[in-house]
């Protein structure tokens, strides 16, 4: 009796939040002996999928597969080739002890393609607000974060806050990760508002539970018509999961870095532009901290 009651309560909570049949969240009943007409709800710790629900399936006819394939095609066969150019005796290796001011470009955006394998997100994206967000080729020859952030809440009774805007590092090929072990500072040369934007390092992980774990750091940018060069050192970054710090923190792996993001959400509402020239490391041997947080 106990469990056909169980049962039907639970159909019950999927009819009152259809929402979340999608999403890696699992309903379960808190209190079994005496069930109210607004029961308890709590949200399991497993993760069904890397992105949380945002994994919308949109179904493709084959045709549209195909064509899509033979478009992948040309920029995987570059990619190859690059690949083995490197693996015999394209760039030299960096070692692993490193050298003072020993530096890397990782991304520069002096290409149409280059700037266009970035990822742009903002809230409106996701149905969870009306901000707009855009990264373009500009005609400096540069990369251009611009757009308009907005705090308006949609009426969906779901969401209670928005405003955000963030642009995401393609996926490394063929590795996946990057290693970075071997530097000590992330330098990205830039041209802000006077914002402060927030640098997001993403990690690569196997358990469902650490699947959102990243590390953040603000980006403080300066008003005006001049370029600066922001190094920020990796000790800074500090621990966090689904934007929430984290109690316990612990130093990067940087040899486990699958992207690098930079997000704006200081809300303060209205327009917004940083346009970004390169992004590179560098190893300063006078950088003696390893970790700033206990």
């Amino acid at each position: 009796m106990a469990q056909q009651l169980l049962r039907q309560t639970n159909s019950k909570l999927l009819s009152l939040y259809p929402s979340h049949s999608h999403t890696s969240a699992k309903f379960v009943l808190c209190h079994q002996t005496e069930i109210s007409r607004q029961p308890l709800v709590c949200m399991s710790v497993w993760e069904k999928d890397r992105k949380s629900g945002y994994n919308f399936k949109r179904i493709k006819p084959k045709l549209k597969h195909v064509s899509d394939g033979q478009k992948t095609l040309d920029p995987e066969m570059e990619m190859w080739v690059q690949e083995k150019k490197q693996k015999f005796g394209g760039e030299p290796s960096i070692l692993s002890a490193g050298q003072h001011e020993d530096c890397k470009c990782v991304w520069n955006f002096h290409g149409r393609e280059k700037v266009d394998a970035w990822k742009v997100t903002a809230d409106s994206d996701n149905k969870q607000g009306f901000s707009q967000a855009n990264f373009v080729f500009s005609q400096n020859r540069t990369g251009l974060f611009y757009g308009h952030l907005s705090r308006q809440v949609p009426k969906d009774g779901v969401t209670k806050r928005a405003g955000y805007c963030s642009i995401r590092s393609p996926t490394k090929y063929p590795e996946d990760v990057h290693d970075w072990s071997s530097f000590t500072h992330l330098l990205l040369k830039i041209r802000g508002d006077g914002r402060t934007y927030m640098l997001v390092i993403s990690m690569k992980r196997h358990f469902d539970v650490y699947w959102h774990d990243q590390y953040h750091y603000a980006l403080f940018t300066q008003g005006g018509p001049y370029w600066q060069t922001a190094k920020v050192p990796f000790s800074k970054f500090y621990a966090t999961s689904k934007g929430r710090i984290q109690d316990k923190q612990a130093p990067i792996q940087l040899d486990q870095v699958s992207h690098l993001g930079i997000t704006l959400g200081d809300d303060n509402e209205g327009p917004f532009s940083l346009e970004i020239d390169s992004i590179s490391l560098t190893y300063d041997e006078n950088h003696e901290e390893q970790f700033a947080y206990e």
